[in-house]
């Protein structure tokens, strides 16, 4: 016992706590560097403490761009991607795992080999056919492929991971009772999915908002942009405001964070319970 602490405190909790600085260390840089005048991001050697500390950046972000509508986009769309997607999910999940018909696993692997195509594949069709309905340089390209695409198929396989692991005698036992599986889903199951849930809420809303690609493919007026296609506003023909661009990848971070710190222990409950790792 004596020896299992030792090699706690002298080899195991240094190299945690190593790597726990090398993943923080980027995000302290982040937010120092947001706080910094522009003529002292480059300095060299580069300043840790900066000196003056510049509230203003923060300010700034707001008036010479409108930031809180870019932040407005990345919300509701990452909302209504988040909702859509657990509420697909659950339901295919459990027909899945619950509700046997022909075909069911064949179907299931199909589905799950979607997965596997590059949305770098399928922008080019999706963006000819959502032109040919004038749906190019709205949100709708954000939202609904995203649901039914590879993160909605995401969604259906950690639901049904954790579908398949409910006793078959809480079924039977809402039979018994009169339940047809469609109220078995809604009063049993779906409160026994919340960790699943969790994690996909998780995961879908952190693909959703710090997506770049399909916002750069699909958008092209400036105020229907989202907030990683807007830091590009802030580089100009004079140079990159990296100060500027750091301020709002810190407010652009800070959603995310209380997300996770929320649902943390759900999110955790979810990973070991789905067998996602």
């Amino acid at each position: 016992m004596k020896t299992e602490k030792i090699f706690m405190y002298l080899v195991k909790y240094p190299i945690i706590t190593a790597i726990s600085v090398m993943i923080a260390a980027p995000f302290l840089w982040m937010v120092i560097t947001s706080l910094k005048s522009y003529s002292n991001v480059m300095l060299y050697p580069p300043q840790w403490i900066p000196n003056p500390v510049r509230w203003m950046n923060y300010v700034e972000l707001f008036t010479k761009q409108p930031f809180h509508l870019y932040l407005y986009n990345s919300l509701y769309i990452a909302l209504l991607v988040t909702v859509g997607t657990c509420f697909f999910g659950a339901l295919a999940g459990y027909a899945f795992a619950k509700i046997p018909f022909r075909y069911r696993d064949t179907l299931f692997i199909l589905l799950l080999s979607g997965m596997m195509i590059p949305a770098e594949i399928t922008s080019i069709p999706l963006f000819i056919m959502l032109s040919k309905f004038s749906l190019v340089n709205t949100h709708f390209p954000l939202i609904v492929p995203q649901m039914l695409g590879a993160g909605g198929m995401l969604g259906v396989f950690l639901c049904r991971q954790f579908f398949i692991t409910i006793p078959l005698e809480l079924d039977e036992a809402a039979k018994i009772d009169g339940c047809n599986p469609l109220r078995t889903f809604w009063t049993i199951m779906l409160p026994l999915a919340t960790p699943a849930l969790s994690t996909l809420a998780i995961i879908t809303s952190m693909h959703s908002w710090n997506d770049f690609f399909e916002p750069l493919v699909f958008l092209s007026s400036s105020h229907l942009f989202t907030v990683p296609l807007a830091l590009s506003l802030f580089t100009t023909e004079s140079g990159t405001e990296w100060h500027m661009i750091m301020a709002a990848a810190t407010i652009s971070t800070l959603p995310l964070l209380l997300l996770f710190f929320v649902a943390q222990k759900k999110f955790i409950e979810g990973v070991s319970m789905t067998g996602l790792k």
